[in-house]
């Protein structure tokens, strides 16, 4: 899955937070934008809040849905390896190293999978922000 630094590595677990992190960056920075660019009332004739508001909301959703496609594409990748691994165990039920390779991939998929929450987290944050500042500017369309 691409990503801003790259391509998002599903097999090193650090390598995945650190793209994901440099991914979350918009919403890491969502009060410093919201307060460069939508005006106070006293400016509020220089700048067109309800288009910046708007091309912020995009932006956020489109980083949003990435990261939300990146994450579920490396859980399934991986779920298809601990699938994989947990088959040739069936086998080879002796295999120690084998035994080894499939924890150690469980324990990444769990990981990715608790990544779910924390992007559900991220999300919730910079929406209940960007409502707090740009609900009398923009409403953006109720999402299912």
């Amino acid at each position: 899955m691409a990503a801003p630094g790259g391509t998002l590595n599903c097999e090193d677990f650090s390598m995945f937070q650190e793209v994901l992190k440099l991914m979350r960056t918009i919403d890491d920075r969502i009060v410093h934008s919201l307060n460069t660019t939508v005006p106070t009332v006293s400016f509020s004739g220089k700048v067109d809040a309800t288009q910046t508001c708007k091309q912020l909301y995009e932006s956020m959703m489109e980083a949003h849905l990435t990261r939300d496609k990146a994450i579920k594409s490396c859980i399934a990748q991986t779920s298809e390896v601990v699938g994989q691994l947990r088959e040739e165990r069936a086998k080879d039920s002796e295999n120690l190293a084998l035994l080894k390779q499939l924890r150690k991939e469980q324990t990444k998929l769990k990981l990715m999978q608790s990544e779910l929450n924390v992007e559900e987290v991220v999300n919730d944050r910079s929406l209940k922000i960007f409502s707090e500042r740009c609900r009398i500017h923009y409403i953006p369309p109720k999402v299912k």
